[in-house]
């Protein structure tokens, strides 16, 4: 890994936006964000990059990479959060090793903007079909979280507390992030089909806007990760490590399957990222409806705390390493 690609990444105006959220806590400033922007921009991001997305996705077509592509994505977030309950079960009870599993099987909007960011920075290119993957890969992993919770919890738990399939399936495929993702998915490809003109006037908004409101929205993603450090002693090694060698350990398996499916550098990035970010929006809010049992303390702590900063900073460029190590060997 080459040093000057970290330091081309640490000072890229999203990662230093992000860095100075995070020192504003360490030392106490009075620097707050007003509470509902960090929600708009948050919106905003959705809707530009599944907007986009779908643009892309029409103009690619489903071709013979795009179609397995998007398969392996939502196979990788059914199995990820398996392994990752199999590990949590040493130390956690089934509540909480399902809550946590899912998190780390869902993935992150923000950390695949930021290697977007950093693939266009490195001039690195990349399709925007790998959009459809981001939107693909953050239910299935609820939905396992919730499945290993129904079958694997104690038989006497509180009939208050039985979960409803149609009530897991709801909250895995209609909660706000992912309803606005698939929907400006959908508006972008109908958009490129029948009204290109309308790509036009969308530009200023989904295109020029876009890297300030990404700056803006990491700066308040670094007040929020600093503010939950302190939260991490409660979490313990265990998990701490766990916030570490799971992304790391995802991002090996994600490398292997894009040298699998012939992804080119940019595309296996973003796969790579992809399965190794957690969510911590999504799965928390699932989380806290159906398994009040589990600590949020531990699921959200340990990905907002930890995973998203260390993917921001440090693992997007050692995942391109890896991509650069890996792919360029001879098929498997």
């Amino acid at each position: 890994m080459e040093i000057n690609t970290i330091l081309q990444n640490v000072l890229a105006p999203p990662v230093l936006f992000f860095l100075i959220g995070a020192i504003s806590v360490l030392f106490k400033s009075d620097l707050e964000i007003p509470a509902p922007l960090p929600k708009l921009f948050s919106l905003y991001l959705l809707l530009a990059i599944g907007f986009k997305g779908g643009i892309e996705i029409q103009k690619s077509g489903f071709t013979d990479q795009v179609l397995p592509t998007l398969s392996a994505a939502i196979l990788m977030s059914l199995i990820i959060p398996l392994i990752g309950f199999l590990i949590l079960r040493f130390k956690f009870d089934v509540f909480n090793s399902a809550a946590i599993a899912a998190a780390y099987g869902s993935i992150s909007a923000v950390t695949f903007i930021s290697a977007e960011s950093f693939l266009e920075s490195q001039k690195i290119a990349f399709d925007g079909f790998m959009v459809g993957a981001l939107a693909l890969m953050e239910s299935p992993a609820i939905i396992v979280g919730l499945l290993l919770v129904k079958f694997a919890a104690p038989k006497n738990r509180p009939k208050s507390r039985k979960m409803h399939l149609s009530a897991i399936l709801h909250e895995s495929f209609l909660n706000g992030s992912v309803y606005l993702l698939l929907s400006s998915l959908i508006v972008g490809f109908l958009t490129a089909s029948s009204n290109p003109s309308g790509i036009t006037k969308m530009e200023p908004f989904t295109g020029q806007l876009f890297y300030g409101a990404e700056c803006f929205f990491l700066l308040d993603m670094g007040i929020v990760a600093a503010q939950r450090l302190p939260r991490l002693k409660n979490a313990g090694s265990f998990l701490i490590g766990f916030a570490i060698f799971m992304p790391l350990f995802n991002a090996f398996i994600g490398v292997l399957v894009a040298r699998f499916l012939s992804l080119e550098p940019g595309n296996a990035l973003l796969f790579v990222v992809l399965c190794a970010s957690a969510s911590y929006l999504a799965v928390p809010a699932a989380m806290r409806m159906t398994v009040p049992e589990a600590k949020s303390s531990y699921y959200i702590s340990t990905t907002l705390g930890l995973t998203f900063p260390f993917n921001i900073v440090l693992g997007i460029p050692i995942y391109m390493s890896l991509v650069n190590t890996i792919i360029p060997l001879s098929p498997l």
